[in-house]
């Protein structure tokens, strides 16, 4: 099975992927997507024609974002919705109050090394947040996204992913120490895991999804690192950026393989995989500094074993509220 390639790369932007793309008559919905790379996808998206949905905890912030984007983008149809994914009851909300089909679904919204924290349901709040948050919305919103007949949901991951599998004996770090950069790194094994199997289950119906790799980039997605640890990281990437090893991204770079993810016609119908650099991923043992994927975020069996575990959390929290 090919690799898929582009002509886009590392420093393409957003923008310069959906140049020539038309999306009018199709809907997207954007999670987190008031800050960050959420911003640049949400933007790219409405430039090329579709009606966005900003899907955001901070409302305020949101309606900010959709103003912005309105002006950049000419569009008038940008809208905002309230979801917290730490919160089963507001994603329910959100997916209820959808209506007709749904085409795109960027689940871009994410927390990283937060301290030991739970959602409102009582998960771990980055595996909660991160991937039960989206698994929630993503199969409330099956329907809408059957409806379209080529939808695509682009999940965002991280290198990160290589810290951990998905360890399903101690999801939630009640027999083990709690370490934020393991909990971080099983959320985003989690995000491609998911992509694969829905994959696997969807791909019937029309919907596809495949996972990412955004690229280095500085954003609020850091605010949890103490001064220390960006002092450190910052160092780490200059010394990578003067080896000609490595570059961080701005925002719009960032956002331009969720974006190719969510409109390029080189990944119609295609599913189940890992992308970086608006290209397929290669599966590595070890990463090449942020480049490459690993087996366990591609095992099928794992998938599969975390679709139904996270059914039965997801569906016992709802009972119990």
């Amino acid at each position: 099975m090919a690799r898929i390639e582009s002509r886009f790369g590392s420093t393409s932007t957003a923008l310069e992927v959906v140049e020539g793309i038309d999306l009018t008559g199709r809907r997207a919905v954007v999670t987190g997507a008031s800050s960050g790379i959420g911003v640049e996808t949400a933007r790219a998206l409405a430039t090329a024609g579709a009606e966005v949905v900003l899907a955001v905890r901070d409302v305020a912030a949101g309606e900010r974002t959709a103003s912005d984007i309105a002006r950049t983008s000419g569009r008038d149809d940008v809208t905002v919705a309230r979801l917290d994914l730490a919160d089963l009851a507001s994603v329910d909300a959100f997916t209820a109050a959808w209506s007709g089909p749904l085409h795109v679904l960027v689940a871009n919204a994410g927390v990283m090394d937060t301290p030991f924290g739970r959602t409102r349901q009582g998960f771990e709040t980055q595996f909660g947040t991160n991937h039960l948050g989206h698994f929630a919305l993503a199969t409330g919103l099956h329907g809408a996204l059957a409806a379209a007949g080529d939808a695509r949901v682009v999940v965002v991951s991280s290198s990160g992913h290589a810290a951990s599998p998905v360890v399903f004996d101690d999801l939630f770090f009640e027999r083990r120490p709690y370490d934020p950069g393991l909990a971080y790194g099983q959320s985003k094994t989690a995000n491609v895991l998911f992509a694969v199997e829905a994959t696997r289950r969807w791909a019937a119906d029309g919907v596809t999804a495949n996972a990412l790799m955004p690229g280095g980039i500085w954003t609020p997605l850091q605010r949890h690192w103490s001064p220390e640890q960006r002092a450190a990281a910052e160092e780490q990437a200059r010394r990578a950026e003067g080896a000609g090893l490595f570059a961080m991204k701005t925002p719009e770079q960032g956002a331009a393989t969720s974006v190719f993810l969510a409109t390029a016609p080189e990944v119609a119908g295609i599913g189940g995989r890992y992308f970086e650099d608006c290209r397929e991923a290669e599966v590595v043992d070890r990463l090449q500094g942020l480049h490459g994927v690993v087996p366990h975020a591609l095992d099928p069996v794992a998938a599969r074993r975390l679709w139904d575990v996270s059914q039965e959390l997801v569906d016992t929290a709802r009972a119990a509220a």
